[in-house]
């Protein structure tokens, strides 16, 4: 016993040693990062506000009309508290906080970053749930929502809760709630609709998270109605590895001294549709619900559910800082059934003068990244006629064959473009905030896809890589035309059959 006892004691030592170092480098890593943070830019009114945002409990048993009247308490709410308190300071022409800003967003005839509803003129032949991107707001979704009006459908574009109003907004909310947001938009999707015509999810980005996850659990709750189709872009079915920690960097924040340290980012609000600023609670949250997400997928697969899921369409830059487009192929279109899914995936401009600054492994990335066909979901690769040329063709691929099929689609690269970008998906070159070539510029106080800045390194308080992003899509025309022609087989007596034609 004396022997055993003498024995454990160095490891009980060391193991004592191991836990102080591990101790140590945490607070060490805590007092680096707060200390980091403290240099940043000040936090602002926008950033320390938090809107007042239903509950889930509260959003699975309200009205739709119930979450509009929140929403506008909310709005009000974030006028009296921030837009009416801003110092002389904050007062700036690019400000979408001020008032007499051209980026203000209640300025506007619309102010997309609400709720909203498109009803068609005439028959009603389906309905359409919308769900915007983290950060982002109803604005990214109008495009797709007018075309599903245009075919037929009710759209219901909700904002979900944090969104639209401060970026302080989402340091109070979860996926959970947004989720619950997701099945309020269906059910009031299916009160106006009724449930004799198709239900569609569209979803953006996170939004692409939150339709999939309905999806899923639908297929284990009967309460839940089951869409026919689902269109996704650039779809958060995973997340870098960064996010998985990113709640760390936000513990400095506990202690008041460091209240900045619970933002990955402080920059200005000048997008009046979307936030710049992001908080270390939204990357942790996006994390949590991937995980979720992918876990569920695993286990209907497993049990056999997965049959059941309805086609999936998904649009998909090769190139995507914000996503894991790795995570689209191995952690949700290898499990899919074979029933019509699609996967369009846009490569890099081949032809772009670059060369000799990309990386070598990016003209390879579209091979690298899909499995050899024959796989149960048709491909579509996006990408030049020839290494020298900017005109683009589609590379098909159709489920369960091995030949591919090119088809021209009389369309180019802009030759100053060498890739698409994870924000880029949803807007045409012609959006008056995001689109390079817009049908009216600054109609919202600015167009961020025009912008092309030239001058010193280090004086901009934002990082030059987020004014060069691509922020919309020279393909969108195509892309819609294959959303249309998903819209027009939901009409179809025999969907699989014409989603496979």
């Amino acid at each position: 016993m004396v022997s055993d006892r003498v024995q454990r004691s160095p490891v009980l030592k060391w193991l004592k040693i191991i836990a102080l170092g591990v101790v140590s480098l945490l607070i060490m890593f805590l007092l680096i990062r707060g200390y980091q943070s403290e240099q940043g830019p000040p936090l602002h009114r926008w950033h320390t506000w938090a809107a007042d945002e239903m509950t889930v409990e509260q959003i699975d048993h309200a009205t739709f009309d119930d979450y509009l009247a929140q929403e506008n308490v909310i709005f009000k709410q974030m006028k009296h508290n921030v837009t009416d308190q801003l110092s002389v300071e904050e007062k700036t022409s690019l400000n979408r906080y001020y008032a007499q800003s051209p980026v203000y967003p209640a300025g506007f005839a619309t102010d997309w970053n609400r709720s909203f509803v498109l009803k068609p003129a005439g028959e009603i032949k389906g309905a359409v749930v919308l769900l915007h991107g983290l950060t982002d707001s109803p604005y990214s979704m109008r495009y797709l929502a007018q075309a599903y009006q245009q075919q037929g459908y009710v759209a219901v574009v909700p904002r979900l809760p944090g969104h639209g109003t401060a970026p302080g907004s989402l340091t109070k909310v979860d996926w959970k709630m947004w989720l619950a947001a997701t099945r309020l938009a269906v059910r009031e999707a299916t009160r106006i609709a009724g449930t004799q015509v198709p239900l569609h999810l569209v979803g953006y980005s996170n939004g692409g998270a939150l339709a999939m996850k309905y999806v899923l659990d639908s297929q284990q709750n009967q309460n839940l109605r089951k869409p026919q189709q689902v269109v996704l872009l650039s779809p958060m079915i995973g997340v870098t590895a960064y996010a998985r920690f990113a709640g760390l960097a936000g513990w400095p924040a506990v202690f008041p001294v460091f209240a900045k340290a619970a933002w990955l980012n402080i920059v200005p609000e000048y997008n009046p549709f979307k936030y710049n600023s992001f908080p270390v609670r939204a990357a942790r949250q996006s994390w949590l619900l991937t995980q979720a997400l992918q876990e569920q997928i695993v286990q209907l697969a497993r049990d056999g559910e997965i049959r059941g899921l309805p086609p999936v369409l998904s649009f998909q830059s090769i190139l995507d800082s914000t996503v894991s487009t790795r995570a689209v192929v191995n952690a949700l279109y290898r499990y899919l059934p074979d029933n019509g899914s699609q996967l369009m995936i846009f490569d890099i401009n081949q032809a772009a003068n670059l060369r000799a600054l990309f990386r070598p492994a990016l003209y390879s990335a579209v091979n690298d990244l899909l499995p050899a066909a024959p796989r149960h979901y048709a491909t579509t690769v996006i990408t030049n006629a020839s290494p020298t040329t900017y005109e683009v063709v589609a590379r098909i691929t159709h489920a369960d064959q091995t030949n591919e099929v090119t088809r021209p689609l009389h369309l180019a690269w802009p030759q100053d473009m060498y890739s698409l970008s994870h924000i880029a998906v949803p807007f045409p070159l012609t959006d008056s905030l995001y689109g390079r070539e817009p049908t009216e510029k600054n109609r919202y106080g600015i167009s961020l896809g025009t912008i092309s800045l030239r001058g010193e390194t280090s004086s901009l308080t934002v990082g030059l890589d987020t004014l060069m992003r691509n922020t919309s899509n020279p393909f969108f025309t195509y892309m819609m035309a294959q959303i249309n022609g998903r819209i027009a087989c939901g009409q179809q007596s025999d969907l699989q059959q014409c989603l496979k034609e």
